[in-house]
């Protein structure tokens, strides 16, 4: 795989994210639904966004990891939250954190949701290439 990302503005080396991300001569895509806290059993988190989010990228690592793939490899992230100001004041370390740690720079698309699945307050898809 080759990979390339695109950002003509300098305020995206902030985010840990890119404007575009080109991707060529990929081996596999993979689409990963949206990824959500909840346990092995299947019981939605009641914690906070905070929590959740951890358990969210928990979830996701597995999930790429079970499919044969990498998170270095996520090109695009798609962040569902009840509540982009909770999320910016108590969680956006924890993200910047994560894509860190996995050398990640992918395209991001972020929206407000009214409610998600069982009263969770965020949800996260990916994709994937390798």
């Amino acid at each position: 795989m080759q990979k390339r990302t695109i950002d003509p503005w300098k305020w995206g080396e902030q985010t840990n994210s890119v404007q575009a991300v080109e991707i060529k001569q990929a081996e596999g895509t993979l689409y990963c639904s949206g990824q959500v806290a909840i346990d092995a059993q299947g019981q939605p988190s009641t914690a906070d966004m905070r929590t959740q989010l951890i358990q969210v990228f928990q979830n996701l690592e597995q999930l790429i990891r079970e499919a044969g793939y990498d998170c270095a490899g996520i090109v695009r992230l798609n962040v569902f939250t009840t509540s982009t100001t909770e999320f910016f004041t108590t969680c956006v370390d924890v993200y910047q954190g994560w894509t860190t740690r996995h050398g990640i720079r992918q395209a991001t698309t972020m929206l407000e949701v009214q409610g998600l699945f069982a009263g969770l307050t965020i949800e996260v898809e990916a994709t994937v290439v390798k």
